[in-house]
């Protein structure tokens, strides 16, 4: 059994409870601080609820911290934020809230403990240990057997889980999130309400979800909340794209594997590699457009040509549904569902150094990621498959580190760029300045010419002239 009055014999325990007696009220540590003292994990802030004045509480207590601490009131919610150096502390008066079918947003009045801990999500997140110094320091408060979920790892409601995720919806994200986080499982009667309120997720803002699904995809095991987020019926709401990819087609006694799970395996083996969460983000969607592109061929079978490329140009649809950022990181996502099957198709025929140039040009600073995607992204159970794969796929990177060293691709712009181009023939920008750019370019990627300046010179002097071009100046 833990011994509490250990865990929060800390200076800020006693400066809180000692504040609070001196107003003469109720203080105790609750939710998430509680739970992760018993997980022996780390907790970024403190959560107090008080009976009475939260705000008042933490002005207090703010106070008291004198020099370096910051106070932030929020009187429209009730609640107040101290922070001191790396400290974070959340006051709040004990509440109890009713519902509206049309929000999450609750209405809510002053309450008791009682109250307060019954309107918790989660038993395991309706934990208190009240802080008040004396002989009550660090007494646990366990209204709904929250340590005995801890000890079963169970995610369960503290009461009637339909009421509790229809009221708010975002619970049902939640319950999902804790459960991959923690490895732990739902309650089977607060999984099956859950999935009767799936609909309800609808009142819920994009933002919201996209939090959510940002701390699944940070998780040791991200394919456990988005299995849980399939069976739940939410994925189908949520991102119907991906929940497109669950089952298999036979025809004629052939079928392709489930695309879902295939994902969720090369999500799983990417996630023990890297903790780089846009790169996880690559591995969910790379095969997204496979339920697009599926067609039965009766020579091949199934096929799904041009897969990456589709599935590329869908990401920007995707990031702006859940409200992800349309900025680099959706750029760099696009980028590797486009190339994750350049590495390993460069050793079908022979690996060239013209296709090697083109790979390290096109992937840029992202070359890395990339082939980690491509190593997670082999997954069968033919082992003797695996190894020719792999086997391949240490050819390319061999010959990669071959032709960077020698010719220094990576990261490289033609040596005569645009302005010189218009400087030297005397003309405005254009297409055909672009176009001799190019030429020159790709010349040097097929190896036609050196990563060179004079040949490169050279070379956009060739061109202008098949042009009608005449130089102006020798800069």
């Amino acid at each position: 059994m833990i011994d509490f009055k250990k865990e929060i014999d800390k200076k800020v325990f006693h400066i809180v409870g000692d504040t609070a007696n001196e107003l003469r009220r109720e203080c105790y540590a609750v939710g998430g601080c509680v739970r992760d003292m018993v997980l022996r994990r780390p907790s970024k802030d403190i959560d107090f609820v008080t009976v009475g004045s939260g705000i008042e509480l933490a002005e207090a207590v703010a106070g008291k911290l004198g020099k370096g601490a910051h106070l932030s009131v929020f009187r429209t919610f009730g609640t107040a934020q101290v922070k001191k150096h790396n400290l974070e502390l959340e006051f709040v008066g004990a509440r109890k809230e009713s519902y509206n079918r049309e929000s999450r947003n609750p209405v809510v009045e002053e309450g008791s403990l009682t109250d307060d801990l019954s309107r918790r999500d989660f038993t395991i997140n309706a934990l208190a240990l009240q802080v008040n110094t004396g002989e009550n320091f660090g007494r646990l408060i366990d209204m709904f057997d929250g340590m005995g979920d801890i000890e079963r790892q169970i995610i369960r409601t503290p009461l009637d889980p339909d009421i509790t995720f229809s009221d708010d919806p975002l619970r049902m994200l939640r319950a999902i999130r804790f459960a991959t986080q923690l490895g732990f499982k739902i309650h089977p009667e607060t999984f099956d309400a859950l999935t009767r309120n799936a609909g309800r997720i609808e009142i819920i803002t994009r933002e919201r979800i996209a939090t959510e699904l940002m701390k699944i995809m940070e998780s040791p095991r991200p394919s456990i909340g988005w299995d849980l987020l399939y069976k739940s019926g939410l994925l189908k709401l949520i991102l119907p794209e991906l929940a497109a990819m669950k089952g298999v087609e036979v025809v004629n006694g052939r079928a392709h594997k489930d695309n879902f799970y295939h994902t969720l395996e090369v999500l799983d083996k990417l996630s023990r590699m890297t903790d780089k969460v846009w790169l996880r983000w690559a591995a969910l969607l790379h095969d997204i457009a496979k339920p697009v592109t599926k067609k039965w061929d009766d020579k091949a079978g199934w096929t799904f040509h041009n897969h990456n490329f589709v599935g590329s140009k869908m990401v920007p649809r995707i990031f702006r549904n859940l409200k992800l950022p349309l900025d680099n990181k959706m750029k760099y996502v696009a980028k590797l569902v486009e190339l994750h099957m350049r590495p390993i198709a460069l050793v079908e025929d022979e690996v060239t150094d013209s296709a090697v140039r083109r790979l390290v040009n096109d992937a840029g600073e992202d070359l890395e990621d990339l082939l980690l995607l491509c190593e997670a992204d082999v997954t069968s159970k033919n082992e003797e498959k695996v190894r020719r794969i792999m086997a391949n796929l240490a050819i390319v990177k061999q010959k990669i580190e071959e032709v960077n060293e020698r010719d220094n691709i990576r990261n490289f712009n033609p040596p005569v760029d645009g302005i010189e181009i218009m400087r030297t023939f005397g003309i405005g920008g254009g297409p055909l300045v672009g176009e001799i750019k190019q030429r020159i370019k790709d010349a040097i990627l097929d190896g036609e010419i050196h990563n060179d300046y004079d040949e490169a010179r050279e070379m956009m002097l060739r061109l202008g002239k098949e042009h009608g071009l005449t130089p102006v100046t020798d800069a």
